[in-house]
Order: structure tokens, then C-alpha cells, then sequence
């Protein structure tokens, strides 16, 4: 019972987790810039900048909003191509991963054995690894050219700098929740005790000289025959029949 949990524990992880990483896609605020208003204005207006994916945004206090979509796949920088080619893998791969783990459950009655349930879900893991590894590979460089933003605002105060937003962060929360449910489930399926098949061995048939195997596991040479006086030739023919 308590395997089941486990395994259901770590389907419910890996969904949430590329939930979270399917969310990151649409979420804006990946890098965030504030400005002070130094126009003089009473009334206090503190000006945002910020982007995501697909388009760069600048607003206030004031809910005035202004974006400009990436309207060009190809006119994009060659950093956010890379971000969102390896999200849409890692989420193809997630999705692969989740498919093959319902029929590794041991509450289902699909996939076979529990051997085979156990390949599967070590295989479902994997992809969800894999996955995760092209998900975090994306965040990791979109962090890598922000903090080089940060350094380059350091070097020239003209220039704009850019702060991490909460989207990076819901996506390394989500690649953690990720790499938790993989954890349980190649724990689970690695603790599960699979029998050896042992086909049925007659240890009483075989010829004089050849191996004979025992129940027991261990071979003996089969030696002359020894029959008992005291056996009627009744049960000699019973038994020979039989």
C-alpha cells in the first residue's frame, strides 16, 4: 500500500512540476527593471519595464501598459530561440513521461507484470530527467544574460538593468518538484522484489549418467537405479505409468 502512494506521490509531483513549467511559457516578468520618475510629477507614477518569451512590456503605477509583441520568429535573439526550443522539448518529453507512468502504476491494471511496470516507470522517469535537464539548461541561460545585463549596468550606469523576475523562479521551484517525483519513482521501483521464474524440474527423470537438478537448487548425478525388495510389482507399474 505504501508503494502506491509513493508512486501516485510522485505522478502528482512531476504534474505540478511541468504544470508550473507550462505556466512559465504564457508568465510574463522574466527580467524586471524599475526607474525612479524623475519628471517632477505630483502624483507618483514609478515606471516598469519588463519581458518575457514573446514580447517586451513597459507600465506604471497608473495601469498604463505598453508592449511590443516579437512579431518575427526569426527576428528574435538567438538566446530567447534557444530558451523556447528547450521548454517546448522538455515539455513534449514531460508529457511522454506521464503517459507511460500510468500504465507503470501498481494501482492500474494495464502494462503487465510488475516487472514490466517497474521497466516502465524507470523508462517514464528518465524522460521526465531528460526533460527536466532541457528545462533548466533554458532557465539557466536566460539567468546567465540577465546577470550579464547586471554586470554591464555596472560598467556603464547608462544602460538599463534588468532583475530576475518570478518566472525564473516558478521554473526552478518546478524543476526541483520535477527531479523530487523521478526520486520516488526509481525508489519505488527499484525496492520491488521480483521472484526468478524457475521452470518446473523433474528431479526423479533422467537418464544414468546426466546432471538431475533438485528442488533445492543444487545438481546431482544420477547413479544406478536402486530398487527396494519390499516394492510389488503393482506399484513399480503405477509408478512407472505416472
Amino acid at each position: 500500500m505504501s508503494r502506491t502512494l509513493a508512486q501516485i506521490l510522485g505522478l502528482l509531483l512531476c504534474i505540478l512540476g511541468w504544470s508550473f513549467v507550462g505556466s512559465t511559457l504564457a508568465f510574463g516578468h522574466w527580467r524586471v527593471a524599475q526607474l525612479e520618475d524623475r519628471g517632477g510629477s505630483p502624483i507618483v507614477a514609478t515606471p516598469w519595464y519588463w519581458s518575457d518569451l514573446w514580447k517586451d512590456c513597459y507600465d506604471n503605477t497608473q495601469s498604463v501598459v505598453n508592449c511590443v509583441n516579437f512579431m518575427v520568429l526569426w527576428e528574435v535573439k538567438s538566446h530567447i530561440q534557444a530558451v523556447q526550443g528547450l521548454l517546448i522539448v522538455g515539455l513534449c518529453l514531460g508529457l511522454i513521461g506521464i503517459v507511460l507512468t500510468f500504465p507503470g502504476l501498481e494501482c492500474t491494471n494495464i502494462g503487465g507484470g510488475r516487472r514490466s511496470k517497474d521497466r516502465m516507470l524507470i523508462t517514464a522517469a528518465a524522460l521526465h530527467l531528460v526533460g527536466c535537464a532541457s528545462g533548466m539548461a533554458a532557465y539557466c541561460l536566460y539567468i546567465n544574460r540577465v546577470v550579464g545585463a547586471i554586470l554591464h549596468r555596472e560598467a556603464d550606469p547608462s544602460k538599463l538593468s534588468y532583475e530576475m523576475g518570478p518566472a525564473l523562479y516558478l521554473g526552478l521551484v518546478a524543476s526541483f518538484l520535477i527531479i523530487l517525483g523521478c526520486a520516488v519513482h526509481c525508489a519505488t521501483a527499484c525496492s520491488g522484489n521480483h521472484p526468478k521464474s524457475r521452470q518446473p524440474v523433474d528431479p526423479f527423470i533422467c537418464e544414468k549418467g546426466e546432471e538431475k537438478e533438485l528442488s533445492s537448487g543444487r545438481k546431482d548425478i544420477c547413479g544406478p537405479a536402486k530398487i527396494s525388495r519390499n516394492v510389488s510389482p503393482y506399484k513399480m507399474a503405477s509408478v512407472v505409468t505416472v
